[in-house]
């Protein structure tokens, strides 16, 4: 009687560390890849994308202030990161610019941060922007003239730069930052200067400020 043969059973072979290693490298590579081909873009070209926007949008918004011959402000939340329009209304209070969306508040995404820096402050000088007194030094509206049922209605906080319907703007300087904590891109920085009037000029990208 012929005895039954067991099957011969292949020896197993466990992946090493290093093999599960470079695996998941190539992986990582690949998909990093693959992302960076659909965006087509890199840190640095994404925020040149956001400061192009806001100096589009700014030199809107001065136009529409001199067309209009209204008096607009920029008001930048550096603790939310956004920045929106303003305008002044007729009772001499400012107020969100709705007159088009993309003047409203416009938050940079997460990946970016942005700093405002004013510059030789026009009130500080005898050419002031501000010689009809409407405004104070805080860039506030003047309290006189003010009701008391007014006063109770919430004000906005003012803006930092003003477009002025003469085309004065504010001096100011805003530097967009794009700092990754992780990944072989580096800092990139670019700033925005603002003399009295138009162009913004735009600097960058920079690798350090």
């Amino acid at each position: 009687m012929l005895k039954s043969l067991d099957p011969i059973q292949p020896k197993t072979k466990g992946f090493t560390l290093l093999e599960v290693m470079l695996v998941l490298a190539i992986m990582g590579l690949v998909v990093s890849t693959v992302v960076f081909n659909v965006t087509g873009q890199s840190g640095e070209d994404r925020l040149k994308k956001q400061v192009q926007r806001f100096q589009v949008v700014f030199s809107m918004a001065a136009d529409f202030a001199v067309l209009n011959q209204r008096q607009l402000g920029l008001r930048v939340e550096q603790e939310k990161q956004q920045y929106a329009f303003m305008v002044l209304d007729d009772d001499q209070q400012w107020q969100e610019l709705s007159t088009d969306k993309v003047f409203s508040s416009y938050a940079l995404p997460e990946e970016f941060t942005f700093a405002l820096e004013l510059n030789d402050l026009p009130w500080d000088t005898d050419d002031s922007l501000f010689n009809e007194g409407s405004f104070d030094a805080q860039l506030s509206v003047s309290d006189e003239g003010v009701s008391i049922g007014e006063e109770e209605q919430k004000k906005l906080p003012p803006p930092q730069v003003l477009l002025l319907s003469s085309g004065d703007i504010t001096p100011f300087s805003i530097t967009f930052a794009y700092e990754p904590d992780f990944g072989d891109e580096g800092v990139t920085y670019f700033r925005i200067n603002a003399q009295d009037s138009l162009p913004l000029i735009r600097e960058g990208p920079l690798d350090t400020l």
